[in-house]
C-alpha cells in the first residue's frame, strides 16, 4: 500500500515532465513530427486538411492589411531564428519589415498555445536570383527573436549533397495556397497537405512536358496526370520526403513555380535544397570559404546588411538515424524506467 501511494505521488510529480520534458527547446534535432505520431497520419490542389501540428516546421509568411493580415508564402523553420523559403516571395513584392512569420500554426484563424509571431529582421536572397524561371529561387528569413520548440514547433532537416533524393518514395507538400488556378480563387485557412511523387527531371524537361525549362537544381513532383499540385500562395513551402532509414522527414525542395496548377504533364517545380546546403551554411555563419560565394542581397529595414548571424544548423543525430524511439513512446519508456527504479528501491527497503 505504501508503495502504491508513493507511486501515485511519483506520477503526479512526473506528469509535468512527461508532458513538457524534452520538447521545450529545439534540442539540435530536426525532421520529427510529435503530433503526427499522436494522430497517426496528407494550398494544395487535391489535398486535405492537415492535423494540428502535422508539419511542425511549416510557417506562414504574412503581411498586414487594412482588415488584418494576408498570407503570401510558406516556409520551413530550419533553426530557431531562421526560415527557408523562396526568393520570389520577396522580389517585386514590396517587402517591408512590417511583414511577419507565424510559427506553430495549422489553421490561420485559430492559434494554439504554441503559436508564435515573429517579425522579419532580415531577408537574404540568393545572389544569382533574377527571376523565378532562371532558377536560384531560394531565400533565408531571419526572425527578430528565436522561437521556442514544442509539440507544434520543430525544425526542418535540410539535406546535403550526399542524400539520394531520387530514392525517397514517401513525399508530401503542404501550404495555405489556392485550391484552384484562377484569378481571385480563395485560399483555405486550414493547412492543406497532399502526397506526391518525385518525377524524373529529364522526363519533366522533355518536349511534351516543360521543354528544358527546369534547371539542374530543380526537382519535379506531382503526378503525370495532374490533379494534385501546389498553387498560388504555396510558394516557398516545403516538399518533404521521409528518410528511408528512420522516421523523420527531409525538406528536399521549396515550392517555386509551375504552369497552371495540377495540369497533366505540368507538375510542380521545386528548388532542390541539397544543391544549396553549403550556401545556407554560409549565410548562417557556419561555413567560411573566402571568395566561394558573392555577398547576397539582403534587406534590413529596407537597407542592405551583410552580417550573417552565427547559428547552429540542426541535423539528424546518430541516434535518430539509427531509429531512436519517437515521441511519445520514448517519453513513456523513460517514465516506465523511472517507475521501475522506484519500485526496485522500495523492494530494497523492505528486505
Amino acid at each position: 500500500m505504501a508503495a502504491m501511494a508513493l507511486l501515485r505521488v511519483l506520477i503526479v510529480l512526473l506528469l509535468p515532465w512527461l508532458v513538457h520534458g524534452s520538447w521545450d527547446s529545439c534540442g539540435g534535432t530536426c525532421g520529427t513530427r510529435p503530433m503526427a505520431d499522436y494522430h497517426g497520419m496528407s494550398r494544395i490542389v487535391g489535398g486535405m486538411d492537415a492535423h494540428q501540428g502535422a508539419w511542425p516546421w511549416m510557417v506562414s509568411i504574412q503581411f498586414p492589411t487594412a482588415t488584418g493580415f494576408s498570407h503570401i508564402c510558406g516556409g520551413s523553420l530550419i533553426t530557431p531564428q531562421w526560415v527557408l523559403t523562396a526568393a520570389h516571395c520577396f522580389i517585386g513584392q514590396n517587402f517591408t519589415t512590417d511583414w511577419y512569420v507565424m510559427v506553430g500554426i495549422t489553421d490561420l484563424v485559430w492559434a494554439n498555445s504554441e503559436t508564435q509571431k515573429r517579425w522579419i529582421r532580415k531577408v537574404v536572397v540568393h545572389e544569382h536570383y533574377t527571376k523565378v524561371s532562371d532558377g536560384f529561387d531560394i531565400a533565408l528569413v531571419e526572425l527578430d527573436q528565436p522561437v521556442q520548440c514544442g509539440y507544434h514547433v520543430q525544425l526542418a532537416c535540410v539535406p546535403d549533397s550526399t542524400l539520394r533524393v531520387s530514392q525517397l518514395s514517401e513525399c508530401f507538400i503542404s501550404g495555405w495556397g489556392a485550391r484552384e488556378a484562377r484569378t481571385g480563387a480563395s485560399s483555405p485557412s486550414a493547412l492543406q497537405e497532399a502526397k506526391v511523387r518525385l518525377i524524373d527531371v529529364q522526363l519533366c524537361n522533355s518536349s511534351l512536358w516543360y521543354r528544358g525549362a527546369l534547371k539542374s537544381h530543380n526537382l519535379c513532383a506531382g503526378y503525370p496526370q495532374g490533379g494534385i499540385d501546389s498553387c498560388q500562395g504555396d510558394s516557398g513551402g516545403p516538399l518533404m520526403c521521409r528518410d528511408t532509414r528512420a522516421n523523420f522527414f527531409w525538406v528536399v525542395g521549396l515550392t517555386s513555380w509551375g504552369r497552371g496548377c495540377a495540369r497533366a504533364k505540368q507538375p510542380g517545380v521545386y528548388t532542390s535544397t541539397r544543391h544549396f546546403h553549403d550556401w545556407i551554411l554560409l549565410q548562417l555563419g557556419m561555413f567560411r570559404s573566402a571568395g566561394a560565394f558573392a555577398t547576397p542581397p539582403t534587406w534590413s529595414h529596407q537597407s542592405v546588411s551583410h552580417s550573417p548571424i552565427q547559428q547552429t544548423m540542426p541535423a539528424p543525430t546518430a541516434s535518430s538515424i539509427s531509429g531512436i524511439c519517437s515521441f511519445p513512446y520514448r517519453l513513456v519508456m523513460e517514465f516506465i524506467s523511472r517507475v521501475q527504479e522506484l519500485l526496485q528501491a522500495l523492494r530494497g527497503k523492505k528486505t
